[in-house]
């Protein structure tokens, strides 16, 4: 750093420490006269950078004495607003010094002190560009504009006064808006285009993706702890969250084509509406009145702009670690011709790109990562030491299955095997459920065959929470701490509440046997395409192929992001997916299953909270609890949250296990005299001494 830009990157901390304090006056502002105070000085700042620019725009004596003559000016104006205000002033003798100013003068003012500190921060950025040599010539207004805000002196001053002005105002901010607004300052800047050097632009993308991810396992946290927010608060994240989104769609675009305009959009709209709402902190005090488990189209917008940052942050990372393999298999469709023809190349582009990110590695792993510590939440959470295993051995299982198995194995075992679209790759199941297929050439059906016997064997065994809550990489999104509480739309959505119960309804039956269907018609046409004998492709992919990626890189998401109105698990309770259908048929002759150990504690039950807790929505399951002491359905997919949530202890799953010990005769008997921890009811008591004989366990304790 030569000592001009010493001296400039000086003069940048002071106007970010300046307008952090003018922010803070403005946010305890309530009379005419402070307000009209405070945009007085942002005027001064503004007079003496516009003269400045003007300078630096035509270095010389003439630019000099502009420069001058409209710093005068701006200033001289500046005066006439605190002119006015006294006046304002003036005209309330008999109200309160610190009453607070009309909502229209409220607005007014905040749109003031915003455009005042964006104008501020243009003309510093521009002039301080100017004066170092940094910014390059061309481009027009707008493509001058757009390289001044992506500009070291624009985005690392702008994440210096957020950040300052945050800690001056932390007394006045909870907790979470604080962390929020930090977080803003920390991505703001960890901008990738504000330097060139390479070395920048690595880091910065990979320290960017960590705060990012780690700014969404908070915000899913706290929504989980807090089901009621402020009204403040929670209107402020549907508004920020839109611009993440837009702002790591900007870092791919800038990343593949050059092109910072989407990029600096977001870092303005940022700007505009941390400033705004620092304005006015009063805004976050209201009351906690905001359930958000009742606003499913809240939700919905929290869950779609969160994933859509995602989405393009994988695309970034993937575009930075694996140019060559990424970046060749996107779709580049030309946007030309008739407007049937755009919106149909479009729409390709636009769901190959999808469909490419969601299946790369590291996008699994970023969702992974998110995902996979909410569930760690859980775990610390759940009593239960089987129910913390499997929860254990799901985490597993994703890095397994999502990660370390489909990349990292394959390219050291098959370095010369063909690309994911070619013929020979048969996806029978596709490594996200678990239980995968490697590049086949010859003898294709016998690992089709020893694909479906595994899945088969497993899931006679231990039911079909085998694949759906172990194998499957959904498990991991699914079953963690905000996702699992969600689960309460599946009993207000009115389309979830269509898939409610063990009951198979005319929609999912059709869903079921149309995947099926598509399953066995794609994989016999690959088949024969892999064979020689037909040439038959979907979009240029292979068919089956093409029904994987529909399945589970594109409606798998889709519906996730809509859990406010499909609920959750929509896989298991709608019946689309076709590994799940089959794991349920094979389940109906296992041995898994939901027991009871003793039907009378279900008879007396009123929490029903076992069905509460049931992520597929099984309603009736108490019904059988009481009639038949057990329960079975193929929608169940053994999260086992019923019985973590039992009161009483009365639940558990049984499996294969359970089976043997049952009949080597070693279950526990059912306990008697036990009284229950509910108003009047004591289950039937054995006499005196055969209770004391049999020394029965405690109601809550598991057959072995």
């Amino acid at each position: 750093m030569s000592i001009d830009q010493a001296v400039l990157a000086v003069l940048a901390a002071g106007m970010a420490g300046t307008t952090a304090f003018l922010i803070k006056w403005a946010a305890t502002a309530r009379t005419p006269l402070r307000q009209g105070t405070v945009v007085f000085l942002l005027l001064m700042m503004a007079g003496m950078l516009a003269g400045a620019f003007a300078y630096a725009l035509r270095p010389g004596t003439e630019a000099a004495v502009a420069g001058l003559w409209i710093a005068s000016a701006v200033m001289s104006a500046s005066v006439v607003i605190v002119f006015l205000a006294f006046l304002e002033e003036t005209r309330r003798p008999l109200r309160s010094p610190e009453a607070s100013p009309r909502p229209p003068s409220v607005r007014t003012f905040v749109g003031a002190v915003v455009t005042l500190v964006l104008v501020n921060e243009l003309l510093m950025g521009w002039t301080f560009d100017l004066l170092s040599g940094g910014l390059a010539a061309g481009g027009g207004v707008l493509g001058t504009l757009g390289a001044v805000v992506v500009s070291p002196w624009f985005v690392f001053t702008m994440a210096a006064e957020m950040a300052a002005t945050a800690v001056l105002l932390r007394h006045r901010l909870s907790r979470p808006v604080y962390v929020v607004l930090l977080s803003q300052s920390a991505l703001m800047l960890l901008s990738p285009p504000a330097l060139e050097a390479a070395w920048w632009r690595e880091g910065s993308i990979y320290l960017s993706s960590v705060a990012m991810i780690a700014l969404f396992v908070f915000l899913m946290e706290f929504l989980y702890r807090t089901r009621a927010l402020g009204p403040g608060f929670a209107t402020y994240l549907v508004r920020l969250l839109p611009i993440y989104g837009l702002m790591m769609a900007g870092v791919f675009v800038w990343q593949v084509y050059g092109n910072v305009a989407p990029f600096a959009l977001s870092v303005v709209l940022e700007m505009v509406v941390f400033f705004e709402a620092v304005v006015r902190t009063e805004k976050f005090d209201g009351p906690e009145g905001f359930a958000w488990q009742l606003r499913p189209l809240w939700t919905f917008r929290v869950l779609l702009w969160v994933f859509v940052a995602e989405l393009f942050m994988g695309a970034v990372l993937a575009a930075q670690l694996d140019p060559a393999g990424y970046l060749a298999n996107l779709p580049a469709l030309p946007l030309a011709g008739s407007a049937v023809t755009v919106l149909e190349n479009a729409v390709s582009n636009g769901f190959y790109f999808f469909a490419d990110t969601t299946a790369t590695t590291w996008f699994l792993v970023m969702m992974g990562a998110e995902m996979g510590a909410l569930v760690v939440f859980k775990m610390r959470e759940v009593k239960g030491r089987e129910l913390r295993i499997r929860l254990a051995l799901m985490l597993g299982a994703y890095g397994a299955f999502a990660v370390f198995y489909p990349s990292l194995y394959y390219a050291l075992v098959f370095p010369n095997a063909p690309g994911a679209t070619a013929p020979t790759t048969v996806p029978v199941l596709g490594w996200s459920m678990g239980i995968g297929s490697a590049p086949l050439a010859a003898g294709v059906f016998g690992v089709v065959l020893a694909t479906y016997a595994i899945l088969g064997v497993v899931t006679v065994l231990f039911g079909r929470r085998a694949v759906c809550s172990v194998f499957c990489t959904a498990a991991v999104m699914y079953q963690g701490t905000t996702v699992d509480a969600m689960k309460r739309f599946n009993r207000t959505s009115p389309v979830a509440r269509k898939y409610l119960g063990s009951r198979f309804s005319l929609a999912y039956t059709m869903a079921s046997a149309g995947a099926l269907v598509a399953l066995a018609g794609t994989s016999l046409l690959s088949y024969f395409d892999s064979v020689g004998k037909l040439h038959v492709t979907v979009g240029g992919s292979d068919p089956s192929v093409f029904l994987f990626v529909l399945s589970f890189s594109v409606v798998w998401y889709v519906l996730f992001v809509s859990i406010p109105y499909a609920g959750t698990y929509s896989c298991v309770t709608m019946g689309w997916c076709y590994t799940g259908q089959i794991s349920a048929a094979f389940g109906r002759i296992g041995f898994f299953g939901l027991r009871v150990k003793d039907k009378d504690v279900c008879r007396r039950c009123t929490t029903l909270d076992c069905a509460k807790a049931c992520p597929v929505g099984l309603v009736d399951m108490p019904g059988r609890f009481r009639t038949t002491g057990q329960f079975r359905s193929s929608k169940c997919c053994g999260v086992g949250g019923c019985a973590e949530a039992c009161p009483y202890g009365n639940l558990y799953l049984s499996d294969v296990r359970h089976w043997l010990r049952r009949l080597v005769n070693r279950a526990r008997p059912t306990p008697v005299g036990v009284r229950l921890p509910m108003a009047g009811s004591t289950l039937p008591t054995a006499p005196p001494a055969a209770a004391a004989a049999r020394a029965a366990p405690p109601i809550g304790s598991l057959p072995r």
